[in-house]
């Protein structure tokens, strides 16, 4: 079966990025049948995926495993370096779980302009780009996927978004460009710096920069902060975010709330804690700080929202803030709450953008105070509605309980390094930011799905209830988010071996 080992994580990593160059030559006017071959790419890279999961030694996944390390651009030492821990597998499988199940929702609807090929095309390039980052062991590499997902993006929001498609497309690009080109000169700066030179993240990490001086390593911390922070997005770098979500097509949304954000909180993790674990311990303070205002900040936003998609938006926010003030805790208990969040926040909040797409497709509206008495006319859809909410408020039995309460805990006692009063503090301002969630997520239900329905939506013409597609699409999402709420160690199990070998770079 080496094979196998050899060739699984390429193939789930690559077949997308195939499907769309074969959509490429494929006619345009084919609807049907480019519609069933971007869906079969992005199946046969989530069986590759399957493979993956049956190829992991779950009782040794605090160890790279499957790894291909073949020499790529010699003439800089780059290597073509990839593998997959207990920290990386849930996310490569989110992510192509995820996109597969775009690729069904858009079999009902491709939105305006009507153009399937490049659609697809765009979403499957995506897909290759996000899987990439999961599994990069090499910082060049890592650079080259994290920078693929900008072009397919920025072109899915300002072809096919809102009526502020253009403002809000470039904001993204831009915002995110100048945060990766801090992260590059920072992958430069470790570059030229190890003895041998190289940017591979494993040798990195074994040569240590413990013996670096203080300032070199806050600098280069810096840099990749500004990178990662900018994509997660922390406060007060988050001003991107609701603007590309509200004017993202609906599978947008869903890509960039479900994956996307997790580049940013994966490279903290992956890169800059094991290869810099004095500059984190020195900057932990500063980020549970901002962590726990994006936290707060985010739910006084939700509650100020009008506009359904807008509102989830900016709850991604708060969630993100959650799993970044596990990753500043640097214990066992947190960046595992940390890691369980990026997963929660991946289905749900994906879930939640699924569902408002589809109000917007049945009112032409995601006004909160224009819509009502869904429940009464969509009672399937309603309760999938409330179900995605109250999972996403942190109901206790449901995935997004997990990852704040691990945050949380973790907050009580940080890494030894840190200041335990200060955390705790932390801690507290993280707990009224659950109080808020719960707040604006009821608000928003009791308008939305309670009450009159409105005259306009009487008749009850073009308003529907879930469609049997939908369901395909959502229902691996629905039965996940419980499956991990009643069983945590379904990721808990994954990724706890794997967060105990990278404290141990951290002392």
């Amino acid at each position: 079966m080496n094979w196998v080992d050899d060739w699984a994580l390429s193939l789930g990593t690559f077949l997308p990025a195939v499907g769309a160059a074969v959509l490429m030559f494929m006619p345009a006017r084919s609807e049907k049948l480019v519609k069933a071959v971007g869906t079969l790419f992005a199946f046969l890279a989530l069986v590759a995926g399957v493979v993956v999961l049956a190829r992991f030694d779950f009782s040794n996944a605090g160890a790279l495993q499957l790894q291909v390390n073949e020499s790529w651009v010699p003439q800089i030492n780059a290597r073509y370096h990839i593998g997959i821990d207990g920290i990386s597998l849930p996310l490569f499988v989110l992510s192509l779980l995820v996109s597969f199940l775009c690729t069904i929702y858009m079999w009902w609807h491709i939105p305006e302009p009507g153009k399937p090929k490049a659609f697809f095309a765009l979403v499957l390039l995506l897909e290759t780009g996000m899987t990439g980052c999961f599994v990069a062991l090499d910082l060049i590499l890592f650079f080259t996927f994290w920078e693929l997902v900008l072009v397919p993006m920025y072109f899915m929001i300002g072809i096919w978004g809102g009526p502020r498609r253009a403002y809000a497309a470039v904001k993204f690009f831009l915002y995110t460009l100048f945060g990766s080109l801090f992260m590059l000169l920072g992958f430069l700066a470790l570059y030229f710096t190890s003895d041998p030179r190289t940017f591979d993240m494993i040798e990195l990490t074994r040569q240590g920069f413990g013996g670096s001086s203080e300032l070199f390593q806050n600098l280069v911390f810096l840099g990749l902060f500004l990178g990662f922070a900018i994509k997660v997005p922390m406060w007060p770098f988050h001003t991107w975010l609701p603007d590309a979500h509200t004017e993202a097509p609906t599978v947008g949304s869903v890509l960039l709330a479900a994956i996307m954000l997790k580049m940013g909180t994966y490279g903290f993790i992956r890169i800059s804690l094991p290869i810099l674990p004095d500059a984190a311990i020195t900057f932990a303070p500063a980020i549970g700080i901002l962590a726990v205002i994006a936290i707060i900040y985010g739910a006084l936003c939700c509650l100020a929202q009008t506009d359904l998609k807008r509102m989830i938006a900016f709850s991604s926010v708060g969630h993100m803030g959650f799993v970044m003030l596990g990753i500043a805790t640097l214990t066992d208990i947190g960046i595992n709450g940390a890691i369980f969040g990026m997963v929660a926040h991946g289905l749900i909040t994906g879930m939640l953008f699924f569902l408002a797409g589809s109000i917007h497709e049945r009112f032409h509206t995601r006004d909160i105070p224009a819509l009502g008495g869904i429940l009464q006319q969509m009672p399937k859809f309603g309760s999938l509605l409330v179900y995605s909410a109250i999972a996403s408020l942190g109901l206790p039995g449901l995935a997004g309980f997990w990852g704040e309460m691990l945050a949380l805990l973790g907050s009580y006692n940080p890494h030894p390094e840190l200041n335990e009063t200060l955390f705790r503090v932390l801690m507290v301002g993280g707990g009224i930011g659950t109080v808020l969630t719960a707040g604006y997520f009821m608000w928003m239900l009791q308008r939305v799905i309670l009450g009159k329905v409105p005259d306009k939506f009487a008749s009850g013409h073009g308003i529907f209830d879930v469609v049997r597609l939908e369901w395909y699409a959502w229902a691996p999402l629905l039965i996940l988010i419980i499956a991990a709420g009643l069983y945590p160690k379904l990721v808990l199990g994954v990724t706890d071996g794997a967060v105990q070998t990278l404290l141990g770079a951290l002392g």
